[in-house]
């Protein structure tokens, strides 16, 4: 059995946390976007402003830590410059980032995943696609 080389493993966990942030916080940002959309909606027939103004401050603090975490993931995944843009964006309108995490976990995270596991030995059991013999 061979030693897994330590940069492959350290490699793979980074991915993996990077894709994983970034997916938690689309996913949030995409709600309480649409939650703030919904309630900016209702806010035209009441006079109450406040539940609009503190889940938009929400929303801004959030699209910041989102902002935070995918822009390292479009460095390491060395995404063109539309793609990125379209990620970066994605979190300031409605359900957009719902679809730009669907295109760009398609086309450029799984392979991206599949590469790096790809590069490891087959004896690892954790990342073997092999069963263990």
């Amino acid at each position: 059995m061979t030693a897994i080389p330590k940069y492959n493993a350290k490699e793979v966990g980074r991915v993996r946390l990077n894709v994983t942030l970034y997916r938690v916080m689309a996913y949030i940002t995409g709600v309480v976007l649409i939650v703030l959309c919904i309630f900016a909606i209702a806010q035209a027939f009441t006079d109450d402003s406040a539940i609009v103004n503190v889940i938009g401050t929400v929303h801004g603090l959030l699209y910041i830590v989102y902002l935070i975490v995918s822009y390292p993931l479009t460095r390491r995944l060395r995404l063109p410059f539309w793609p990125t843009i379209a990620v970066l964006l994605a979190g300031t309108i409605p359900v957009m980032t719902f679809i730009v995490e669907a295109r760009i976990r398609h086309r450029y995270i799984e392979p991206a995943l599949a590469g790096v596991t790809a590069r490891l030995p087959v004896e690892h059991v954790s990342f073997s696609l092999q069963p263990r013999r």
